[in-house]
């Protein structure tokens, strides 16, 4: 009969999964037209060894610190290693007030939709 509350953790995991998902190549091409921001949230180092050239680094540790560098106005296009630390980029974003988020997910993604 109980049985039901042993979904409760897996519903919860399952939204936390689907809500930071990464954006498809439709939503982020549209974002991209709209004049938005690529940031990346890897480390220094990370970035340093291999970036886009119009993504601007702002490690994930150091995000809430420099929220005052991006322009709430303009989309934000988040993107990491591989999807994980940029998820929660966009979670911290949108607590922060910036409407317009998505996550690319790994950095090399946007390589296809911006030249």
């Amino acid at each position: 009969m109980q049985h039901w509350i042993y979904l409760i953790p897996i519903l919860v995991i399952a939204y936390m999964f689907w809500s930071r998902r990464s954006a498809s190549a439709t939503d982020l091409q549209g974002l991209l037209v709209k004049g938005a921001q690529i940031v990346d949230v890897r480390t220094k180092a990370e970035f340093q060894s291999q970036s886009h050239p119009r993504s601007i680094n702002i490690p994930l540790d150091q995000l809430g610190d420099k929220l005052k560098s991006l322009d709430k106005t303009k989309p934000v296009l988040v993107c990491c290693a591989s999807g994980a630390r940029s998820g929660v980029a966009v979670g911290i974003l949108k607590k922060a007030g910036f409407s317009d988020v998505a996550n690319i997910g790994a950095w090399t993604r946007i390589a296809s939709l911006v030249s």
